[in-house]
């Protein structure tokens, strides 16, 4: 944990408000939701149960969580109003870990549970269960004569996954460790009965990864192996790009049927994208690239560029656009790269630096031309824009070489033979 940076208890956190970005109270924590690992490794937290004010309990990401502190916690954009519903691999923090009888592991003593600390990891926006504080002797009304003190995780026994055994709660917290890329070559070797237990234990975030770098195949069959309800938060995780690739794949009535469950907002990008030809610009397209306006500063676009869920070919450079900022957005301007960012002072307006010298493209330009402008220009990624002049989405390059490998690709296991076995 990066030096003072505070712990805080859970506890602490039962009923206070959650906000979003603009001050509106969202609702209020109800309970903290976390998945046990293998290897005696601290639970990771996925998220929060939040009561909204029709008191629905809903889920709440901890990736879209970007404060803790002082009586209250700040969120990031939409929250998903579905009714929040357990998972398998999932534990509920204040409603399973408090009050628990659990042992030291030093001395077998048996404690309980009063109070359960979490810590955000270094550099990242995950966070884990740290610590524990308990109360020797025995719980109820004797509680009060125990000592109590603060030991961690690792120090008390009854809440690890054991190693042995083959369920997929096991396997998924072995998963955790490895890449989406490496996740999805391992499932895919997976028979389809455990394929469809494994994805439907993982968190929708971590399968929105997972299914990016599945084989066409596999993603239609993980997905309608779903409930439709899940499978449309799957869908809304995922990058619209891939999001609209394997909606193109399914049935024209089950894809209604799932576009019509999304947020309407993520859906509309998608059905932006299925409109377009596959193999062109627009169907290659992301609808998400970093996009400022003109009175940005170079420290707003480093800010932007340093979001850690963004690929490097999307963070590689930022596109200056007139309001609005968002896909499709107004005039689009121009583009400066990250290079010129780390050249410029952070005062330095995004608009003095911009580089329009570069034709964009536009969405019918297709596959060929698109791969030879990437590699005339020794670009990573290139803008799409429409006929008025607006920022339609940009094409990476990874976009670019999962259409001109073979169509199998991603069935070869291209870590050898040490396979899964050697990833991290």
């Amino acid at each position: 944990m990066a030096a003072g940076t505070p712990r805080v208890f859970v506890s602490h956190l039962s009923g206070v408000p959650v906000f979003d970005p603009n001050g509106d109270q969202v609702g209020r924590v109800r309970d903290l939701v976390a998945m046990l690992r293998v290897g005696g490794r601290p639970p990771r937290l996925l998220g929060m149960v939040v009561e909204v004010v029709s008191r629905r309990r809903i889920f709440l990401p901890i990736t879209r969580v970007t404060g803790v502190e002082s009586g209250q916690v700040i969120t990031t954009g939409v929250v998903n109003m579905r009714r929040f519903e357990q998972r398998p691999t999932e534990r509920l923090v204040l409603g399973e870990f408090l009050d628990r009888r659990v042992r030291l592991v030093e001395t077998d003593e048996e404690v309980t549970v009063l109070d359960v600390a979490i810590q955000q990891l270094p550099a990242r926006r995950d966070w884990e269960i740290d610590k524990f504080f308990v109360r020797k002797g025995r719980g109820g009304a004797l509680r009060r004569k125990g000592e109590t003190l603060t030991v961690e995780w690792s120090a008390i026994s009854g809440f690890s996954l054991e190693e042995h055994g083959q369920g997929a709660e096991s396997l998924v917290a072995t998963f955790e460790r490895l890449r989406p890329t490496d996740v999805a070559n391992a499932l895919h070797h997976l028979t389809p009965k455990r394929r469809a237990e494994v994805a439907a234990a993982l968190d929708d975030d971590r399968l929105a990864d997972v299914l990016e770098e599945l084989p066409g195949d596999d993603q239609v069959e993980i997905l309608g192996k779903l409930e439709e309800d899940r499978a449309a938060d799957v869908l809304e995780a995922m990058d619209p790009d891939d999001a609209a690739d394997l909606l193109s794949e399914l049935p024209e009535a089950d894809k209604e049927r799932l576009l019509a469950l999304m947020r309407p907002d993520d859906a509309a990008d998608v059905r932006r994208l299925l409109a377009y030809e596959e193999r062109t610009a627009g169907g290659l397209m992301t609808t998400e690239p970093i996009i400022l306006r003109p009175d940005a500063t170079v420290a707003d676009a480093l800010a932007r560029v340093r979001q850690q869920d963004l690929s490097p070919a999307l963070a590689a450079q930022v596109y200056v656009c007139r309001s609005p900022d968002e896909t499709p957005t107004g005039k689009y301007l121009g583009t400066v790269h990250f290079q010129r960012l780390l050249r410029d002072p952070p005062f330095t307006l995004v608009s003095s630096i911009v580089d329009s010298d570069l034709v964009p493209l536009t969405p019918d330009t297709p596959l060929p031309a698109v791969t030879s402008y990437l590699a005339a220009y020794n670009m990573v990624s290139v803008p799409v824009v429409d006929e008025s002049g607006s920022l339609l989405g940009a094409v990476t390059v990874d976009d670019v070489l999962d259409h001109l490998l073979p169509e199998d690709w991603r069935e070869t296991d291209f870590q050898g033979e040490e396979g899964i076995a050697g990833g991290r």
